[in-house]
């Protein structure tokens, strides 16, 4: 029963971290660009992300741009949109493969060997997509850091950590925390019946000899 409701809570934050995860693709706030100087500008916001920059004006809508060619983003970012990509796929391939494996699963798959191999599985491919979102947010946010505190970039250039990289340091908690979860459900073995049962001898059964008892009357009597 709590294995159980440990999968069914496992399968629920991996569901979340895969929303997370088309989230931080999706999002153009991996780069802000909100000052000039040592003046804050209020009036005008720079997004950039992955797949489009947006530029936000005060008492305008939001203008967004795809980017016309890959080879306009910084190398983090293009690394970032592979890595991103290739998490996005992971996740849903772990989330169908840990809901293939679940006790309450029935009907496809019997054996509980197979199930919880198929969990195992699961759970390290959970793990291995929150490293992999952790890798290239961690990797802009790095860039963004020391270009901000480097005295050598112009600070026209110079950016701040968006919305989109805090969500992809949630994101990855919660993957990895759901593939922990379904690995501690699976390590448990097979629950082993130690009923005693009583000891067999076999089809031996000892003879019966039967003893004659002698007669009190001798044989003379009965001529």
């Amino acid at each position: 029963m709590v294995s159980s409701a440990l999968q069914i809570t496992s399968l629920i934050l991996a569901v979340i971290g895969l929303v997370g995860t088309c989230a931080v693709t999706g999002l153009p706030q991996w780069k802000v660009t909100a000052f000039i100087g040592a003046k804050l500008v209020i009036f005008e916001n720079r997004w950039q992300g992955l797949w489009m920059n947006c530029v936000r004006q005060a008492n305008i809508r939001m203008q967004c741009k795809i980017y016309e060619s890959f080879l306009i983003l910084s190398p983090e970012l293009q690394a970032s949109r592979a890595l991103m990509c290739v998490a996005v796929a992971l996740a849903f391939l772990s989330i169908l493969t840990a809901a293939l494996g679940m006790k309450c699963t029935r009907g496809l798959i019997e054996s509980e060997q197979v199930k919880r191999r198929i969990l195992l599985a699961a759970g390290v491919l959970l793990i291995l997509t929150g490293i992999i979102v952790l890798i290239p947010v961690s990797w802009v946010a790095h860039t963004i850091i020391r270009n901000f505190y480097d005295p050598l970039v112009p600070e026209a250039v110079k950016h701040e950590l968006g919305e989109a990289l805090y969500i992809g340091w949630a994101t990855a908690a919660f993957l990895i925390i759901a593939g922990a979860m379904l690995c501690c459900s699976c390590l448990g073995g097979e629950e082993k019946n130690y009923s005693y049962r009583p000891a067999q001898y076999g089809k031996y059964k000892p003879k019966q000899t039967t003893r004659k008892v002698p007669s009190m009357y001798s044989k003379s009597e009965f001529v």
